[in-house]
């Protein structure tokens, strides 16, 4: 005899129900186990990759090279007009510009 919808979706709940209750006792026994490895090997968050400062003169070397290698984005101005006004090409329009744009000028008109 098959099995009818509602006992399959009964079946699905138990087997979830049942799932997730064997999974919370195996995070339990993982947990354990990682608090022992971190206690017995002085690890700490930085050493888990989990922020904070990292351990020893390699680690402090990897990350002054990689912020060295990182450019921060400049403020380069991209339009100007004659009274001054300044965009950098981001975020939204700035109203000078809108205005001019709507009176019928181009954008290009007012390329730094």
């Amino acid at each position: 005899m098959s099995k009818t919808l509602a006992q399959l979706k009964k079946e699905i709940a138990n087997l979830t129900r049942e799932a997730e209750k064997l999974q919370r006792k195996e995070i339990e026994g993982v947990v354990v186990r990682i608090k022992e490895a971190i206690e017995a090997y002085g690890l700490t968050a930085a050493d888990l990759g989990l922020g904070g400062a990292k351990r020893g003169p390699k680690a402090a070397g990897k990350k002054v090279a990689a912020k060295r290698g990182r450019k921060k984005a400049d403020g380069a101005v991209k339009f100007r007009d004659e009274n001054g006004n300044v965009w950098g090409g981001r975020g939204p329009r700035p109203k000078w510009l809108r205005d001019a744009l709507a009176a019928g000028k181009q954008l290009t008109d007012f390329a730094a």
